[in-house]
């Protein structure tokens, strides 16, 4: 687990290994993720009658440990529905209140991994949010922790994560999210 308090060359070694990962990607992997957070934006706009905030809102609550399709397949489900259903108790009760009109930014963590997808997704242009989930983390330290804890819901370990990824992005010249998912599609299509 990386120290809450990382030392400035522990970051700028964190930003070298995320932007070596970008280098690494291929052109396709790089394509699919500079769209990823459009698309993830679309669907939002879809599922919720065009309302981007409502849709990403109850995408971002639902999406503790699923997967992207499963996260859609709940968050369609919910709106279809008019209420959340098939996961824990915290991220049903979140996402019923964003349905029923509370704002997100109101019922999500917004300075954790939750917040910033929601923010990603409502907006795929934002110019500084960046989600920083284990293969981010996993990413900036070169190493794969697999079921190991990361320790992401401290805030300063995940704000240090989080500032790697934007020097990177003002490094290759692209927004923080798009270098996030670019290389979490790199290193989740990596050659073991």
């Amino acid at each position: 687990m990386i120290p809450v308090k990382s030392t400035e060359e522990q970051r700028r070694e964190y930003t070298r290994a995320i932007i070596e990962k970008w280098e690494t990607a291929t052109p396709d992997q790089k394509r699919r993720g500079r769209d990823w957070y459009a698309i993830a934006h679309e669907i939002a706009l879809e599922i919720s009658g065009g309302n981007a905030k409502k849709g990403a809102g109850v995408l971002a609550a639902l999406s503790a440990n699923t997967s992207w399709p499963e996260n859609c397949r709940l968050a369609r489900k919910a709106f279809t529905d008019g209420t959340a259903t098939g996961h824990v108790r915290d991220a049903l009760t979140k996402a019923n209140r964003i349905m029923a009109g509370t704002d997100p930014t109101e019922v999500l963590p917004m300075t954790l991994k939750t917040g910033w997808f929601y923010l990603c997704i409502e907006n795929p242009e934002h110019p500084e949010a960046v989600v920083i989930d284990r293969h981010a983390h996993d990413i900036a330290v070169r190493q794969v922790y697999g079921q190991r804890d990361r320790g992401l819901g401290a805030q300063g370990r995940y704000n240090t994560l989080a500032n790697c990824y934007r020097a990177a992005a003002q490094a290759i010249g692209e927004i923080p999210s798009k270098v996030q998912a670019v290389t979490w599609v790199a290193h989740i299509e990596r050659k073991s």
